[in-house]
C-alpha cells in the first residue's frame, strides 16, 4: 500500500480532516434511526419486533452490499475500489445513500412502511460502500504505523455524529426542542428532515467528487476461493464483529422501548436519553483518539481522564442548548470515569482492551437489568462506552497474519456488520416474552462472548508466531 502525498509531522495527511466528514454521516443517520423507531412503531401500530425491522433493514444492507462489491469486483476480475479509486467510491456511496433520502417522501404520501424500509436500506446500502473505501483510505492517509490512531480519531467524529442525530432529527420531526411537541406526530413529519438529509447527501457526492486527495495505490495479488476462512482468528473474529454490532445497536435500538414501558416516557421525549447513549460512544472513542495529535506519554495520561468528560460536556453542552433538564444527568459523570478506569488496565494492548472493555459492559448491563430506576437507565446507557473501542480491537486480532489474504478477511468482517439487524429484531422479539428490560440479557451474552474471544484469539495468535502485545488497534467503529 502507498500514498502519493507527503505527511505532517504527526503521520497524518491534512486531508484526512476532509475524509473524516462521512463518518459524522454514518453517526447521524444510524442515531436518528433510534428515533424513527418509536415514531414509526405508534403510527403504524406495530409490535416491538416489527418496529425494529428498521434498525434490521439498515444493518442487512450492509451485507448485501459487501456481496454486490465481491461480485462486481469478481466480475471485473480486479478490485473495484482500486479500479474506481477510494474517493470516487465514496462519492458513488454516497449518492446510493441520497436517493434511498429521497423515497422516505414518497413512502410518507403512501403511508407505506415497506417503503419506508426500502429508503433505509437503500441509505444502508450507500453507507456500506462508503465505509469499505473510507476504513483503508483513513488508513492510507499518514503513516500506516498510526492508522489506528487515524480511525479512533475518525470513530469519535462517527459518534460526534450519532449524539446531535436524535436531538437534531428530534427537531426536525417534532418541531420543536421542547418536550411534548412530538405528541401529535406523524409520519409525514419524515418528509422534509429527509429531503434536507438526501439534498445534503448529493452536495457531498459532488463535493468529494470535486475535491483533490492524495492518490492511493493497493498492490495486493488477489486471491480464489474463500482462503481467508482458514484462519481460526478470521472466523472466531466475524462472529465476534456479528455480535459486538448488535450488542451496540441492540442496546440503543431498544432504549426507547425501555424507557416508554419502565419510565413512562413519550416518544418526543426520549432523545436526551437516546442521545447519551450514542454520546457514550463518543466518549470512548474521542479519548482513543486523542493519539492522532502524537502527545506524549506523560501529556496522554492527563488526556485520557480529561477527554472523557470534555466530551460529556459537550453532550451537556447540547442539551443545555436544547432546554434539557440537566440535573439528572449529572449522575453519569461516574460512570465516565469507569471508562478511565477501563483505558488505563487496557494499556492499548488489542486483546487486553478487548477483554477489559467486553467485561465492563457485561457487568453493567447486568447491573440495567437487576436495577431499577436512574440507576438501571444509565448502567445500560453506559454500555455504550464499552461498546466504543471494541471494533478496531477486533479487526486487528481477526486480520492477524492473514498476509495477502487480509482484503478478503476485511471483507468477511464487513459483511458482519449485519449482526446490528439480527440481534437487535432478537431482543426485541424476545422482549414480547419476558419484558423489555430482562432481554437485556441478550448483549450481555454478546458481551461474554467478545470477552471469551480476546482470551482465546491471544493461544491462537501466539500458537502462530504473533505477538499480540505488540500489535497496534486498526479499524474503525461501524
Amino acid at each position: 500500500m502507498s500514498i502519493t502525498k507527503e505527511q505532517t509531522k504527526t503521520g497524518t495527511h491534512p486531508q484526512f480532516f476532509i475524509l473524516v466528514t462521512v463518518f459524522f454521516f454514518w453517526g447521524f443517520v444510524a442515531a436518528a434511526n433510534d428515533i424513527l423507531i418509536p415514531v414509526f412503531k405508534k403510527f403504524f401500530d406495530l409490535e416491538q419486533w416489527q418496529a425494529q425491522l428498521v434498525s434490521f433493514a439498515f444493518y442487512i444492507a450492509y451485507t448485501v452490499g459487501s456481496i454486490i462489491y465481491l461480485l462486481i469486483s469478481k466480475a471485473l476480475k480486479a478490485d473495484l475500489l482500486n479500479k474506481i479509486g477510494y474517493k470516487n467510491g465514496i462519492a458513488i456511496g454516497l449518492l446510493i445513500s441520497g436517493f434511498g433520502a429521497l423515497i422516505f417522501y414518497p413512502a410518507a404520501q403512501a403511508n407505506s412502511y415497506a417503503l419506508l424500509l426500502t429508503g433505509l436500506f437503500v441509505v444502508g446500502l450507500g453507507f456500506s460502500l462508503q465505509q469499505t473505501a473510507a476504513q483503508p483510505f483513513a488508513i492510507l492517509l499518514g503513516d500506516p504505523n498510526s492508522g489506528s490512531q487515524r480511525v479512533n480519531f475518525a470513530g469519535g467524529i462517527n459518534n460526534f455524529g450519532t449524539t446531535l442525530g436524535p436531538i437534531l432529527v428530534s427537531y426536525a420531526i417534532f418541531g420543536s426542542i421542547s418536550s411534548g411537541a412530538g405528541a401529535d406526530a406523524t409520519v409525514d413529519s419524515v418528509k422534509t428532515p429527509y429531503l434536507i438529509l438526501g439534498a445534503l447527501f448529493f452536495f457531498f457526492a459532488v463535493f468529494f467528487w470535486l475535491i483533490k486527495l492524495p492518490s492511493v495505490t493497493q498492490d495486493v495479488p488477489s486471491e480464489s476461493g474463500f482462503a481467508a476462512l482458514k484462519y481460526p482468528q478470521l472466523v472466531l473474529g466475524m462472529i465476534a464483529i456479528f455480535l459486538y454490532v448488535g450488542a451496540e445497536v441492540t442496546i440503543g435500538s431498544n432504549l426507547g422501548e425501555y424507557l416508554r414501558v419502565e419510565d413512562g416516557l413519550r416518544e418526543d421525549e426520549l432523545a436526551p436519553y437516546v442521545s447519551l447513549f450514542w454520546a457514550s460512544l463518543m466518549i470512548g472513542r474521542w479519548t482513543a483518539g486523542v493519539s492522532v495529535f502524537n502527545p506524549s506519554p506523560t501529556m496522554r495520561k492527563v488526556l485520557t481522564v480529561v477527554v472523557p468528560y470534555i466530551a460529556f460536556g459537550v453532550y451537556l453542552l447540547i442539551n443545555f442548548i436544547r432546554g434539557t433538564e440537566l440535573t439528572p444527568l449529572y449522575i453519569y459523570s461516574v460512570c465516565v470515569l469507569a471508562i478511565i478506569i477501563a483505558f488505563f488496565i487496557s494499556q492499548d494492548k488489542p486483546a487486553k482492551m478487548l477483554l477489559t472493555f467486553a467485561s465492563f459492559g457485561a457487568i453493567a448491563t447486568i447491573i440495567g437489568i437487576l436495577g431499577s430506576g436512574k440507576i438501571a437507565l444509565y448502567a445500560l446507557i453506559s454500555g455504550g462506552m464499552f461498546c466504543s473501542v471494541l471494533w478496531p480491537c477486533i479487526f486487528t486480532l481477526a486480520i492477524a497474519g492473514l498476509g495477502k489474504n487480509t482484503p478478503q478477511g476485511s471483507a468477511f468482517l464487513i459483511m458482519m456488520i449485519m449482526g446490528g439487524g439480527f440481534v437487535s429484531m432478537f431482543q426485541s422479539w424476545l422482549s414480547g416474552s419476558i419484558g423489555i428490560q430482562q432481554s437485556y440479557w441478550v448483549p450481555v451474552v454478546c458481551f461474554v462472548y467478545l470477552a471469551w474471544y480476546a482470551a482465546r484469539v491471544k493461544g491462537i495468535l501466539k500458537s502462530q508466531g504473533i505477538d499480540y502485545e505488540s500489535a497496534s488497534t486498526s479499524g474503525s467503529g461501524h
